[in-house]
């Protein structure tokens, strides 16, 4: 089942997050801009939400279960279908690249999940993931106090390492990583730096081919 009831509910709290973390948002959009690829014909993001992310970053197409934020990211100019990572509602090779971000830890089978995603990108397309490294100081804060969070007591936190062998495994290869978010989000009053590799920073993106 997609755990969508905390989206539905409490989307107003979802949108003020960005609102007082607005250097931590635009870290996490440079350290995915610095691996998009070049010029695409079309792009997904699947789990889009309000489209905080597609819109800015030019992402014409979202999949979201919750209507809620569905219904704001359509606002947003993003063309939103209603559905899952796990049975996207795609024809196979659809598009040059799909984004992914802070959806990891909500979905119901990884494994399935990025199977689908590879099933819909182009031969030589590109898939982008963004999430909170669980092995991060920030992971580890959200998993010790995650049953105190209304979004984040229904997730689970993967480490990068586990995340590169579930995109092995479905057939991804030559990955590519960012990082961002070196300090506490209280202590972070300007842009974060994004370095490449994974390891300090506590929002990795991981950019992984389809051969």
């Amino acid at each position: 089942m997609p755990k969508v009831q905390p989206f539905e509910t409490h989307t107003n709290q979802y949108e003020e997050w960005f609102q007082k973390n607005p250097w931590a948002y635009e870290s996490e959009l440079n350290a995915i801009r610095r691996l998009l690829p070049g010029r695409v014909e079309a792009s997904v993001e699947i789990g889009v939400g309000s489209g905080l992310f597609a819109a800015p970053l030019g992402v014409a197409f979202g999949v979201e279960p919750a209507h809620a934020m569905a219904a704001l990211a359509r606002q947003r100019g993003i063309n939103v279908i209603d559905g899952v990572a796990e049975a996207l509602p795609f024809h196979d090779n659809r598009f040059d690249f799909a984004l992914m971000v802070t959806t990891l830890c909500f979905l119901d089978d990884v494994e399935v999940a990025f199977q689908e995603i590879l099933r819909v990108i182009k031969p030589g397309g590109y898939f982008l993931c963004g999430f909170v490294d669980r092995e991060s100081f920030l992971g580890k804060l959200y998993e010790r106090y995650k049953d105190q969070n209304v979004f984040y007591r229904l997730a689970t936190f993967y480490a990068v390492d586990e995340v590169i062998v579930r995109l092995q495994k479905a057939g991804f290869h030559d990955l590519a990583f960012t990082q961002t978010i070196f300090r506490g989000l209280d202590e972070i009053h300007e842009i974060e730096p994004v370095e490449n590799g994974y390891g300090k920073g506590a929002f990795v993106v991981v950019r992984a081919q389809k051969p």
